[in-house]
């Protein structure tokens, strides 16, 4: 049993050394975290109870003027995020608390799936306490457990992580990929409420052994009309072959250097149920690394849909589509490999947008406390640079350890804010439990933390790891869905503060996937503002989101044009949409008439 010392922890301690959460959500005492020790020179992250008299805005709380307010509370909520610790730490427990956002049942209201841990060294869902749970939204701000009646409790899986919803067979109902420890599962939705189990003959029951498969994202990478699957890939791992590791006396999670590096995986749709491997003969198996958090967007403007992975202790990984069904890993080329100074971090969650309204999407990710967010701005599509110094978030990232992270325009003002799911990897510093961050985007140029503003159910303390975006209440402001190891899920919604306008289309692809995935949208406002926008799910890290886009109008209350390009390459344009509305897309024929849309206020 190797001996680390603390220094080689602080150095070498990755993402997955995870915290470690009793059965009744008990902290278990003992080693310190990755950056413990940086508390030294880090400042303190505070958790809500530790804030300063004063630090929200006077009189917000007693008036209810917060942002956020937590709702879970109001449903009958049995699940809880539980990794299996009982006192032995085994190395992928961090790694727990997936979201899926999706209308399952196509009544208009988006629902919430949660993925859920197992029981260790078994990795068996050995109770209730380990299940997934899917909670329907009942559309009066509560939300029904119809896990059992969906057969989605995912009993048979072991220790599940992250999820992906998207509609493979564009049947118009969503479907669901987790990502296991052993085999992945595909759940079919049938349409009536309930889903099928169709891992067994589609292609995806396979992957080499002992892999431990982290996230997933659905996107249509050569315009076929069918969503293929991406999936990251940690390490291959089997609890007997669990490194076991001492700081001290205390049992430690190992370092990632102690397993190996596996490639990411990528399946080809088929359609009728069927999918190829395509991970070699494609490109994307030539790259190793520790795979966590996925990107999707055409960053070079292409047409094409290309992949960003953040990479835990590993360089990042850009992925661009050569559109012939290959892949080439340009990362270091384009500029997002590493930190400006050359860095590999431990890297979490990502997401792709266009934080500053440019026309072009840019890269974000987090990673773990005494190291600094990466945001990288798309300059030509064909090299970003590392703006994470001039913006303000390097220095607002220092002290947190981030799981999930997003874009995501809050107070709906035009500019796409950035939000990040905050808690150490283990309960040893006194920094370990966070509160989650809200950086505010000012005019495109740089963040300023607005999470006191945010109010106290946002500012709840604890270890959180998956978050998605959605509009739960459809009133045109984005909630945050948030899980927290040993904890049930938080599910924040926006109180809208401001009078701000706003517009979100619901696509429905004809000719492209029917989840219009990678389609991109251009908003011009009364006044001559563009906004720009995509579709996709695929945000953060274990979770997928909201599949409609959402753009914040600030004070306009008229859209004199949108312009949408779907992965087809029909480009179609509204004129003059009603404000303040969902506004529902049908791709149009190639050869029938431009569809103007349907407003439809849900």
């Amino acid at each position: 049993m190797p001996n680390i010392n603390r220094r080689a922890v602080i150095v070498q301690m990755s993402a997955l050394a995870g915290m470690a959460i009793l059965p009744d959500g008990l902290r278990a005492e003992g080693l310190s975290s990755a950056q413990a020790a940086a508390t030294h020179s880090v400042p303190l992250f505070r958790g809500n109870a530790d804030l300063p008299a004063g630090t929200f805005s006077e009189g917000l709380q007693e008036q209810g003027k917060v942002w956020f307010t937590d709702v879970a509370n109001r449903s009958p909520i049995s699940y809880k995020t539980n990794n299996g610790f009982t006192g032995r730490k085994y190395f992928p427990q961090p790694m727990c608390g997936g979201i899926a956002i999706l209308d399952y049942d196509h009544d208009g209201k988006m629902d919430m799936f949660f993925t859920n841990g197992a029981k260790y060294p078994e990795l068996k869902k050995t109770s209730p306490a380990y299940y997934s749970c899917l909670l329907r939204n009942k559309g009066d701000g509560t939300f029904e457990d119809v896990t059992a009646r969906a057969g989605l409790s995912g009993a048979k899986q072991g220790c599940s992580f992250g999820v992906a919803a998207g509609d493979y067979d564009n049947d118009g109902y969503p479907d669901l990929f987790i990502c296991n420890a052993g085999r992945n599962t595909l759940y079919h939705n049938n349409g009536d409420g309930t889903f099928t189990d169709v891992t067994e003959g589609s292609g995806l029951e396979n992957k080499p052994e002992n892999t431990l498969s982290v996230d997933a994202a659905w996107f249509d990478y050569d315009n076929d009309g069918l969503l293929d699957l991406f999936v990251t890939n940690y390490t291959t791992w089997t609890p007997d072959a669990d490194q076991r590791c001492l700081v001290g006396k205390s049992d430690a999670y190992c370092t990632p250097k102690v397993y190996k590096n596996v490639s990411s995986r990528l399946y080809h749709n088929l359609g009728h149920g069927h999918f190829q491997d395509v991970t070699d003969a494609s490109g994307i198996g030539t790259a190793l690394g520790k795979g966590m958090g996925i990107a999707i967007a055409d960053f070079n403007g292409d047409g094409l849909m290309d992949i960003f992975v953040s990479n835990d202790t590993e360089r990042n990984f850009l992925f661009i589509n050569q559109g012939n069904g290959t892949f080439k890993e340009e990362g270091d080329l384009y500029g997002v490999s590493y930190s400006d100074n050359g860095a590999v971090v431990s890297g979490m969650g990502a997401d792709a947008k266009d934080f500053d309204n440019d026309g072009r999407v840019d890269i974000v990710y987090n990673d773990l406390m005494g190291q600094l967010f990466g945001l990288f701005r798309n300059l030509d599509g064909k090299e970003f640079e590392d703006v994470t110094a001039s913006t303000r978030l390097g220095e607002l990232s220092r002290p947190i350890s981030g799981w999930g992270i997003g874009f995501i325009d809050y107070d709906n003002d035009g500019w796409k804010d950035l939000y990040s799911a905050n808690g150490d990897v283990d309960d040893f510093s006194l920094n370990s439990k966070q509160h989650d961050t809200m950086f505010r985007n000012v005019d495109g140029k740089n963040f300023t933390d607005v999470s006191a503003e945010m109010g106290p159910d946002f500012n709840a303390i604890g270890y959180q790891r998956g978050a998605a975006f959605a509009d739960l209440n459809n009133d045109g402001s984005m909630d945050i869905v948030v899980t927290s190891l040993g904890k049930k899920p938080r599910i924040l919604m926006n109180n809208k503060l401001n009078g701000n306008h706003w517009i979100m289309f619901d696509l429905v692809g004809r000719e492209s996937n029917r989840d219009g995935i990678g389609t991109t949208i251009m908003v011009v406002t009364g006044t001559g503002r563009s906004l720009f926008n995509h579709a996709t799910t695929s945000v953060g890290l274990l979770s997928s989101s909201d599949k409609r886009v959402h753009f914040g109008l600030g004070n306009e209350n008229t859209v004199t044009r949108v312009e949408i390009h779907w992965p087809s390459g029909i480009v179609q344009t509204l004129n003059h949409p009603v404000v303040d509305q969902i506004v529902i897309v049908q791709e149009p024929s190639r050869t029938a008439p431009q569809v103007k849309g349907t407003n439809v206020s849900r």
